[in-house]
């Protein structure tokens, strides 16, 4: 190979180098704000972006903007894809139960699904549609809300990130993983995001450690059930967030009972409640 030859190869080379140095994706403002030592966080978590309200549909944007014009939030929302790839809000395989319609999600394109409303947990149908991903990032972006994306089985893990991506959507993401296998490949892809980790007990929680994800990208999920104090008190100690789904049981104990048990909980080292209720979570806790 000629001697100039050599020369523009490494030229080229060098040239990548520094192309895909610039392409480096900045981290998340959120890994440095959401921290255990920061009481300014959101301290409640809308499960589905809104369930059990007359008219506002779960995984609406409309309920998202509802909830938000009241109290200050982050919203848990779930990500589905179609049978033409876009992503869209949705929990379910099927559209049955929250919509007007009926089918199977990835077999049918954006387009049929745009023919179909909403429908609320009543069985109430309304005038919102289902809406894209992209959208909701875009809301999101716009007015400072933060997101944690829940990923369906069926989408794959990288295509939302990439959508967030694509939507300059970091500081307004976490990403939520359900074992050390969905933290690990989530790290590695996008390093620059927040995760949402599953840490219910000391050996999840030694686990993901043992993964050499940083603990700065980590919120704790610590399950739907209460963990003993001393794993909230070693997940404060590392300075991370600690998240309890009361959504379900716990929700019911607190509508049956009182609801100052939201109080008491956060009390006992819980810094978000992710939860069916927010309204009466956020004034019990507030």
């Amino acid at each position: 190979m000629k001697l100039s030859k050599v020369i523009l190869l490494i030229g080229l080379l060098v040239f990548a180098c520094k192309t895909n140095e610039k392409e480096t994706v900045s981290k998340s403002k959120l890994i440095d704000s959401f921290r255990a030592s920061n009481s300014e966080i959101p301290n409640i978590s809308v499960h589905r972006g809104g369930k059990d309200l007359y008219q506002y549909p779960e995984n609406c944007l409309e309920t998202i903007k509802y909830i938000n014009d009241s109290i200050p939030a982050i919203y848990e929302i779930d990500i589905a894809q179609t049978k033409d790839g876009k992503l869209i809000l949705m929990h379910d395989n099927s559209i049955n139960r929250t919509t007007s319609g009926s089918g199977l999600v990835r077999k049918m394109t954006y387009k049929e699904l745009n023919n179909f409303n909403l429908v609320d947990d009543f069985g109430n149908e309304t005038s919102y549609k289902i809406p894209l991903f992209k959208e909701v990032l875009n809301w999101a972006k716009a007015n400072d809300v933060v997101l944690t994306v829940d990923i369906k089985r069926s989408v794959a893990q990288k295509a939302v990130i990439d959508a967030i991506r694509n939507a300059k959507a970091q500081n307004n993401c976490i990403l939520i993983t359900y074992d050390v296998a969905q933290a690990k490949s989530a790290f590695k892809y996008a390093p620059e995001l927040l995760l949402s980790v599953s840490a219910r007990n000391h050996d999840e929680f030694d686990r993901l450690l043992n993964a050499n994800i940083p603990v700065d990208n980590m919120v704790a999920f610590t399950g739907t059930r209460l963990s003993p104090p001393s794993l909230y008190e070693r997940l404060h100690d590392n300075n991370i967030v600690c998240m309890l789904g009361t959504l379900g049981n716990l929700d019911r104990q607190a509508k049956a009972r009182g609801d100052v048990l939201y109080a008491s909980w956060k009390d006992n080292g819980i810094d978000i409640i992710a939860t069916d209720r927010p309204f009466e979570a956020f004034k019990a806790i507030n």
